[in-house]
């Protein structure tokens, strides 16, 4: 074996093991963390970087070709899903009260839902 195989090898551990730390620390956030939104952040943040990392630890692990595609796949559909995952949740927790006001600096979705409802009045 060569040694850039070794060195690859050797990066790939590591990759895995900060990536799994990584992902540790968002579901000791989701566990710690008091509300919808903090929970919402380390629940899709961490998951991603971590991931991220692990299939790239993954990547220099096994080198073939048709496994690098599947990685990418898997990394393409973390990347589109959990942003939008993480809105949604948050923005059904906003809808049905779930926040509180106290989380919230600047309310922005007060304003357009106010502009909503009188509009529908209207109509």
């Amino acid at each position: 074996m060569s040694n850039w195989h070794q060195a690859a090898d050797l990066a790939g551990a590591a990759l895995l093991l900060v990536g799994a730390l990584v992902c540790l620390t968002g579901v000791l956030g989701l566990l710690r963390l008091p509300d919808v939104l903090t929970r919402s952040s380390a629940a899709t943040n961490p998951q991603t970087l971590g991931i991220l990392l692990l299939t790239a630890g993954v990547a220099l692990r096994l080198r073939s070709w048709a496994d690098l595609g599947t990685l990418a796949l898997v990394v393409f559909f973390q990347l589109l899903t959990s942003p939008v995952a993480a809105h949604l949740v948050a923005r059904v927790a906003y809808r049905t009260g779930q926040t509180g006001d106290d989380a919230l600096l600047f309310d922005e979705l007060a304003e357009s839902d106010a502009l909503r409802v009188s509009r529908d009045a209207d109509t």
